[in-house]
């Protein structure tokens, strides 16, 4: 089994497809595995802006999933180097948006920020992590008509996401 540790506690990785509204998705190539949204259209690689996002085929532009890199320095190894969950949730939301959670978890020996955020028409959840010289972030949003239709699919989508690269000493 793999855990994920909150704040002392660890319970099992999301690997729920809760009734069909997940699926797994493993992109083998650039080393990294989430459960999408199914149904969702699918967006593949736009340089530069994300990795693959997901978009409901009738809520478009309104309710999307975002995985994105951005290479950080070989010396920055854990996104605890970014500063405390709560301080970078604090600046990651700066006069746009409001934080209401922060926490940091651990899945799989990674460490992982997690925020939700709300935003001026509707809500936002984010997680960070760094690995292999990249910081990945995965980014859910909604309006708030649609909040609590999505936010438990988003959770679990989001506790599913793991960069998978191996090291070059492997």
């Amino acid at each position: 089994k793999v855990y994920v540790k909150v704040v002392g506690e660890e319970t099992a990785v999301s690997r729920t497809k809760m009734g069909g509204l997940l699926e797994p998705y493993n992109d083998v190539g650039k080393g990294w595995r989430i459960n999408k949204p199914s149904g969702w259209n699918q967006f593949d690689t736009l340089p530069g802006v994300y990795e693959m996002k997901w978009e409901d085929l009738v809520a478009t532009n309104r309710e999307v999933l975002l995985v994105t890199t951005t290479p950080v320095k070989s010396t920055t190894t854990s996104v605890d180097m970014l500063g405390d969950v709560t301080e970078v949730g604090r600046k990651l939301g700066k006069g746009k948006k409001e934080l209401l959670s922060a926490k940091a978890v651990e899945k799989e020996g990674i460490l992982f920020y997690m925020w939700e955020f709300k935003t001026e028409d509707g809500h936002q959840l984010l997680q960070l992590c760094v690995n292999k010289g990249k910081l990945w972030s995965v980014d859910a949003s909604a309006p708030d008509k649609r909040w609590s239709k999505v936010s438990e699919l988003y959770t679990n989508s989001l506790l599913s996401f793991m960069p998978t690269l191996k090291s070059s000493a492997n």
